[in-house]
């Protein structure tokens, strides 16, 4: 068995137009653009990747912008939501900020035993921010973690204490939605995963304001080998190692239906462009360079405040 898993990797979403996804997250968020792309399977559409001034694991957030995707809606056999980790010093600013530019924002509410506001994106999609005990100023310090929509909590909770190694850390009921809380051993980033069970009915729908999937850290290629042989070992379909660029990944749905993925650490963001100008240029996959010129006729400029 492979050591344990430690912790979120990147989480990609589904935004509407690509503008105003950067304006948000670039300059309501803070975040940096770190890698300007596009999607493997369509290259007429950008993939961004948000992250901290390097791109390091557990603060990458990214997005498939299509412009004309209809609304998506989270449901059970879906993950339903992000958090960032706000230090503690840092948390009553960002709520004094946000009053003061008249962004709503729902909360705080006490989750845990830590204070959480949630904002929207431009889709609608929650973005919550959580207090932790992380000394530091009002930059957001990565992410807290994910909340995943289970009909059944119990078989997914069995594959990330199981096979990842994660441990329960609380289990609570609000409101008739039920929470259980499992945490990856040490203080990476990213180490919380929210099993969340509501009795409230609903249909989930992939669209703009969705997750695509959640992607956890290996540390090298032969850990991810490892992972992967150990969830086929235990029955899980995972697909081959496929090189995405900045990290090779693999993919299973866990028991619940959220697509997984397991992402190499390296070898990271500054591997086709210096660390002082990540995201600048627009970066093609190899087999899309050839194209260059009719992928930059089809994506819209993009500008970074």
């Amino acid at each position: 068995m492979p050591r344990t898993i430690p912790g979120i990797h990147h989480v990609t979403a589904i935004s509407g137009p690509p503008q105003a996804n950067v304006d948000f997250f670039t300059g309501r968020l803070g975040q940096r653009l770190v890698k300007k792309t596009v999607n493997f399977d369509d290259p007429g559409t950008y993939h961004l990747y948000y992250g901290d001034a390097t791109g390091a694991p557990g603060t990458i957030l990214t997005f498939f912008p299509f412009a004309d995707a209809g609304p998506g809606r989270a449901g059970p056999g879906m993950a339903a939501s992000y958090s960032y980790a706000v230090p503690k010093g840092g948390f009553d600013g960002w709520m004094e900020r946000l009053a003061e530019d008249a962004v709503d924002f729902d909360g705080p509410v006490e989750r845990f035993g830590a204070r959480v506001i949630t904002l929207r994106d431009p889709d609608g999609a929650p973005v919550e921010l959580v207090e932790t005990d992380r000394a530091g100023d009002a930059a957001l310090d990565g992410f807290h973690g994910v909340t995943l929509w289970e009909r059944d909590i119990g078989p997914t909770a069995r594959l990330l204490t199981g096979i990842f190694g994660y441990e329960e850390a609380g289990h609570e009921t609000v409101g008739g939605v039920e929470r259980l809380r499992l945490k990856a051993p040490g203080d990476a980033r990213g180490t919380f995963v929210d099993l969340m069970r509501s009795d409230a009915p609903s249909i989930g729908r992939q669209g703009a304001g969705t997750i695509h999937h959640v992607a956890f850290r290996a540390e090298d290629d032969a850990d991810q080998l490892e992972w992967r042989e150990a969830l086929a070992a235990a029955g899980h379909a995972v697909t081959p190692v496929i090189d995405r660029q900045y990290f090779n990944a693999i993919y299973f749905r866990e028991p619940g239906g959220v697509l997984f993925e397991i992402a190499t650490d390296p070898p990271g963001f500054a591997v086709d462009e210096d660390a002082a100008h990540l995201g600048e240029a627009l970066k093609l996959p190899p087999q899309y360079e050839r194209i260059r010129d009719r992928i930059e006729a089809v994506l819209p400029p993009l500008k970074v405040a």
